[in-house]
């Protein structure tokens, strides 16, 4: 007995502890309600502070383009959603003074209190967390893990998508570090590297720190992948470092990554890792090498642990591929036998495939079909470097291309270099000079004809898009059967081909009277032999992209007699011989960005010369006797920046030109009983019956009289500069000839008149100007009609003091009925674009680009939900563009579905938590781009809403 009363007085005792510990703990924290309250309010007071700070910094650092760090992002999200909770019991203390309320109210004041108490705790965290002791942006210039790389998709392939799915797992299979996928040319290698790309790009798990692309090609240049590998990680190199030291650099560099894949893509002979700058796959266990190649051989000398072969494709796939590309046509009873034969003679190739079925797209007459068989079926030579089975199929593509001087146009895209971007203007150029197009279109037409041929050939599959939208590409197969055409069958485009290849000087011996076009581009050549060269029918020699390259000898260009088109741009030359006075029949001189040029021969010899590019060179004065130029069409001084004088008289004799550029040069049109010096005026390009593509500066905005707005307005396209400094149109979209674009830069609006402006152009941009509220409060009271010429309005960090004012004087109509596009760029007062849309009566009933970026201040899209509904035409790809908007909070004021949008990008705005779409917008929506965190913290009406539009989500 006396063992259990003290067992149960030693429960008692210590329940009796718990109990009393309990209430005390209780009592303790109701008790310190009312200091804690107090320091409550002082901490929050820290808290809100430091978030002010916070912010300050990261609008800051978004305004010079940095990136913000997630956890700063989270940061200021986790102080919001405290300040919330506060909020009630700040508002109950000043409500309710009297905190020590009576006893009956105690199980409320404990919760209260002990809810105070988590609270200085969350606000000590986010105190601690908030230091950011690594900053509240990511170190400048970290590249992003993966890069999309556009390309056809392979997943409806089974051949490539077995091969693919094996290589990706190679590339996560630690037992493999250096892996080689080879196979013929044009069986799709880069096509499933592609795709292995992307795919890594929207892996939910990243496997590597970054994925590093560089095309190496047939002529290894060590130094040009060296190039792509430093861009890729944002790099700097100098231009004047050997190859040691840059591979020194970039070696330093991927040391630091813990994981990275180097992609390098179509390699011919064994690459020395340790030359190139990258660490061994043995010596850094994060790197991995995947490389392509044609040949078993390669892969082995690089290493390979494992080799994927891409086999050809079996008959249904490459029916499948050929029929996509052939069109519904393939498929007609009396064709269909004949196609599927012909699929069967491109042996499983998908670049023969691809090629022959664009050729027979459309073609409805089976004796095209019984012919096209016929050809592919003869029996062909061999080609030395280039697989039979690519060689017939490509031979008869070519055969079959229809319209004059077409096959011409693609034989010379073949003096490129190797998987080069050829800038679609100048071939034009070329083509026009070298008489592929009719030199008797004027420039306008020729522009439209170079156009349609390159489009011809990439219906063709024979060419393909460059690097951006002006540019074009030629398969490295395609030039290699191009070039062996020009060699083996067409005497008159006989070429010499020695592009992008490395080399540093040639010789007399590399030329013969034979050659009828000569490529040397993209190499780096330091001299040119200095005597007389045997190559009297060339008719085009391209020089340009030898850096290195400082004189052309007096003798060089006496043997290029017949010589119609000369390009030395991006050399170093500081002079031209006298010797280029010889060439009678030159049609096109280019010299664009000829750094060192200072001083060119007298021209007026060069009676025939059409084309003349100046570009960025360092010339203080226009040639001697330019006025002689005759049969000039198109003038480039653009980028001139040391050019000061253009003598009154000169321009207006060229009676043929149709192109004149002078922007971004120190020269400045006048206008007339303006004129200084003798220099030309405005006035004189009223003399210019052909004129018809002009770009000029004005230092301030002019006044046109009706004889100069009778001369702009018969142009078919200009681009007139109006200000004192110009840092280059970064933001202006591609010009085409038929742009009429203003741009306006540097000026005090409410000082000047620009109601001409409006009506002259279809672009017109607004850029760090002044006086913008007092500038559309004149147009609005000013204006007796509509501008229905104006498509594009751009307005650029114009600064206003009150630019909500301006409302006050709303138009009575639309004044710019046919606005297809708006873009509005770091306006510190806006806070939305109804503020510039209603006092110019704007009801967008053909808008179908809206672009915001850097707009610090605007809290909402659009204001007014009738002022949405008047937005029916948001169709085109780039519909809705947002980016770097801190205070955005909803497109409009009121909540709305805008059924009609396609696209929507959204950059750094990450108050935007709602966006205007529904289950409803699946059929029309195509992409929704923007950050992970963003689109995961997005707020909808229903959870399948999400769910439905996630297919279309896109992070960037």
């Amino acid at each position: 007995m006396e063992v259990v009363a003290a067992a149960v007085g030693a429960l008692v005792t210590s329940t009796g502890e718990l109990l009393c510990s309990c209430v005390c703990s209780k009592i303790n924290i109701t008790v310190n309600l009312q200091s804690n309250l107090v320091a409550l309010e002082k901490e929050m007071k820290c808290l809100t502070d430091r978030r002010k700070e916070v912010k300050h910094e990261t609008e800051i650092a978004e305004k010079v383009g940095n990136e913000i760090r997630a956890q700063v992002v989270t940061w200021l999200e986790d102080v919001e959603k405290l300040q919330l909770r506060v909020n009630p019991i700040q508002e109950e203390m000043v409500n309710n003074e009297n905190t020590s309320a009576c006893f009956l109210n105690c199980s409320k004041r404990y919760k209260a209190s002990k809810e105070v108490e988590e609270i200085l705790q969350e606000i000590k965290r986010l105190l601690d967390v908030g230091s950011f002791n690594s900053g509240v942006v990511y170190p400048t210039g970290v590249p992003r893990a993966v890069e999309h790389i556009p390309g056809p998709s392979i997943k409806s392939q089974k051949t490539a998508s077995r091969k693919f799915d094996e290589t990706m797992s190679a590339l996560y299979d630690n037992r493999f570090q250096r892996i080689g996928i080879w196979g013929l040319g044009g069986i799709g290698k880069t096509t499933l590297v592609k795709n292995l790309n992307n795919e890594l790009k929207t892996a939910s798990t990243q496997p590597f720190g970054i994925v590093i692309w560089a095309t190496v090609s047939k002529n290894l240049d060590i130094k040009n992948v060296q190039i792509q590998i430093a861009e890729r990680l944002n790099l700097k190199l100098k231009m004047v470092d050997n190859m040691q030291r840059t591979a020194s650099q970039l070696y330093q560099r991927l040391e630091k990554e813990e994981r990275f894949l180097l992609i390098l893509d179509d390699v011919w002979e064994k690459i020395d890792l340790n030359i190139l700058g990258v660490p061994q796959p043995e010596v850094h266990n994060g790197c991995k090498i995947l490389l392509t190649s044609r040949r078993m051989e390669v892969c082995r000398s690089m290493m390979t642990d494992v080799e994927v072969k891409l086999e050809v494709l079996n008959d249904e796939e490459a029916w499948q591929l050929f029929s996509q590309k052939a069109g519904d046509v393939a498929h007609l009873k009396d064709i269909k036998p004949y196609a599927e034969a012909i699929a069967r003679e491109c042996c499983g190739l998908p670049l023969a495939i691809i090629i022959v079925g664009a050729a027979m797209r459309r073609k409805t007459k089976i004796e095209l079909w019984d012919h096209a068989l016929k050809e592919l079926q003869s029996s062909m030579p061999s080609v030395g470097g280039i697989e039979d089975e690519v060689y017939k199929p490509l031979k008869w593509s070519y055969d079959s291309l229809q319209g004059n001087n077409i096959k011409a146009c693609f034989l010379y895209c073949s003096l490129f270099p190797e998987d080069f971007s050829m800038e679609v203007r100048e071939l034009v150029q070329h083509w026009l000079a070298e008489g592929l197009i009719d030199e008797q279109q004027n420039y306008v037409d020729s522009v439209n004809k170079g156009i349609a041929l390159i489009e011809n050939l990439k219906d063709s599959c024979l060419l393909e898009d460059g690097t951006n939208a002006e540019s074009v590409k030629m398969h490295d197969v395609v030039r290699d059967v191009a070039i062996w055409i020009a060699l083996s069958f067409e005497d008159g485009h006989k070429s010499l081909v020695r592009s992008g290849i490395g080399l540093s000087k040639i010789s007399d011996g590399d030329f013969s009277n034979s050659f009828k076009r000569v490529s040397f581009m993209y190499n780096e050549i330091t001299r040119l032999p200095d005597c007389v060269i045997q190559c009297s029918e060339a008719s085009t020699l391209l020089l340009q992209g030898n850096w290195l390259l400082e004189t052309v000898p007096e003798r060089f260009l006496q043997g290029f007699e017949a010589l119609r088109v000369l390009n030395l741009g991006g050399t170093c030359i500081k002079s031209l011989p006298l010797s280029l006075l010889q060439l009678g029949d030159l049609r096109a001189l280019i010299l664009r960005c000829c750094f060192s040029l200072e001083e060119l021969p007298p021209l007026g010899g060069l009676s025939r010369l059409q084309i003349l590019d100046l570009t960025a060179t360092r010339i203080r004065e226009i040639p001697r006797g330019m006025e002689n130029l005759s049969n000039l069409r198109q003038l480039d001084l653009s980028h001139t920046r040391r050019l000061e004088t253009i003598q009154t008289g000169i321009i207006s004799r060229l009676s043929c030109l149709e192109f004149l550029d002078t922007t971004h040069s120190k020269f400045r049109f006048r206008m007339k009983g303006e004129e200084q010096d003798r220099q030309a005026t405005f006035d004189e390009l009223r003399y210019l019956d052909r004129l018809l593509v002009l770009s000029i500066t004005f230092k301030r905005i002019p006044c046109f009289r009706f004889e100069d707005l009778s001369c702009i307005n018969r142009l078919r396209g200009f681009k007139i500069f109006m200000g004192p400094i110009f840092k280059g149109p970064t933001v202006y979209p591609i010009v085409t000839t038929y742009d009429k674009r203003v741009i306006i830069s540097g000026l005090d609006l409410s000082q000047e008149s620009i109601g001409q402006l409006w009506g002259i152009a279809n672009y017109l941009v607004l850029e760090n100007c002044s006086g913008l509220n007092k500038m559309l409060k004149d147009f609005v009271i000013n204006s007796v009609g509509c501008f229905v010429g104006l498509k594009s309005l751009t307005v650029e960090k114009s600064t206003s003091s009150n630019l909500q004012t301006v409302g006050e004087c709303s138009a009575h109509s639309d004044l710019l009925p046919n606005l297809e596009q708006l873009h509005l760029y770091a306006l510190a007062d806006l806070e939305s674009i109804s503020d510039l849309a209603t006092p110019l009566g704007l009801r967008f009933g053909r808008l179908i680009l809206i672009e915001v970026r850097d707009c610090y201040n605007m809290r909402y899209l659009l204001s007014c939900g009738d002022f949405i509904r008047t937005l029916p035409n948001l169709e085109v790809i780039k519909i809705l563009e947002l980016k770097d908007l801190p205070e955005l909070k909803t497109l409009c004021r009121h909540e709305e579905t805008w059924p009609c949008l396609e696209q929507v990008d959204v950059i750094v705005c990450h108050r935007l938590r709602r966006l205007p779409l529904t289950e409803q917008n699946v059929g029309a929506i195509k992409e929704i781009r923007g950050e992970s965190q963003w689109w995961d913290a997005l707020e909808w009406d229903e959870d399948k809403t999400k769910s439905s539009l996630l297919p279309y989500f896109r992070p960037c």
